[in-house]
C-alpha cells in the first residue's frame, strides 16, 4: 500500500493546481469549449486528513474519495472546507456511508447499489454510471452493450438521479491513445441522453487522470480527476 501524504505544501499544491488550471484551459480553447464547463477534483486517496489543511490552503475545492471509511475520517474533520465526490467502486453496505457526505457518486455500476440508494435516501441522489469502456475484466463498470440494459432495470428506482457517465480507459503511456474511449464516452453519452430525454441528461463526464486530462478535456470530460501532478 502507497505511503499516505502528510506533509504536504499548500504553496506547492497552489502552484500544481495552478499550472493544471492553465492546461485545462489551453485544452478549452483547442476544443472550442468553455473553461467553466471543466471541474478539477482532487483525489484523496493517498492524501492523510493531516494532509487536507495543505489542500485547504491551496485553493483545491473540490476533492474524491475512493474508500468509505476514509471519506467518513475526513469528511468528519473538514466537511465544510471541500465539496465532496465519491469516486472509487462504492458496494451497497457502504451506501449509508457515503451518501449523506457526498455531492456526487461517480462510480455506480451495480443495481445492488441502486437499491441501497433506492432505500436510503432522503432526496434523489445525483450518480454517473461507470462504463467500462474498454471491456477490461480486471476493472469495474457496465461494458458498452449491457449500459441501456442496466438503466432500464435501474430506472424504477426514483431516488437515483443519472447524471452522466464515468470511465478509466485502458492504462497507456501515451495519453492520445485514450482518446477514442474518450470520444467513446462522449458520443454514447449524447445517445444517451437522446434516447433518455425526458428522464435523464448524461451531461457530466468524469474522465481524465494526471496522465491523460488535457486529451479527455478535448474529448467532452466535465470532471477531470488528478492526483500525484497535484501534490509531486
Amino acid at each position: 500500500m502507497r505511503q499516505q501524504l502528510t506533509d504536504l505544501d499548500a504553496a506547492a499544491v497552489r502552484e500544481n493546481r495552478e499550472r493544471i488550471e492553465a492546461e485545462m484551459m489551453r485544452a478549452c480553447r483547442r476544443a472550442g469549449r468553455d473553461p467553466g464547463g471543466v471541474e478539477l477534483l482532487a483525489a484523496i486517496k493517498y492524501v492523510a486528513v493531516e494532509g487536507l489543511e495543505a489542500l485547504a490552503g491551496a485553493g483545491v475545492s473540490l476533492v474524491g474519495e475512493n474508500r468509505a471509511q476514509d471519506l467518513v475520517a475526513k469528511h468528519d474533520r473538514y466537511g465544510e472546507r471541500f465539496t465532496w465526490d465519491f469516486i472509487g467502486h462504492l458496494q451497497s453496505n457502504k451506501v449509508r456511508q457515503v451518501l449523506p457526505r457526498v455531492r456526487l457518486i461517480h462510480s455506480l455500476d451495480s443495481l445492488s447499489v441502486v437499491r441501497e440508494i433506492q432505500q436510503r435516501a432522503e432526496i434523489p441522489s445525483n450518480v454517473l454510471l461507470q462504463v467500462n469502456i474498454g471491456e477490461e475484466a480486471s476493472k469495474y463498470g457496465i461494458i458498452p452493450g449491457e449500459v441501456n440494459r442496466f438503466l432500464e432495470e435501474a430506472d424504477r428506482f426514483s431516488m437515483v438521479n443519472f447524471t452522466g457517465l464515468m470511465t478509466m480507459p485502458p492504462l497507456v503511456a501515451d495519453p492520445e491513445k485514450s482518446r477514442p474511449a474518450f470520444a467513446a464516452l462522449r458520443e454514447m453519452a449524447e445517445k444517451l441522453t437522446r434516447e433518455w430525454q425526458g428522464r435523464y441528461r448524461f451531461t457530466q463526464l468524469s474522465m481524465g487522470t494526471s496522465n491523460d486530462y488535457t486529451v479527455a478535456v478535448e474529448e467532452g470530460a466535465t470532471i477531470i480527476r488528478v492526483g500525484s501532478i497535484l501534490y509531486n
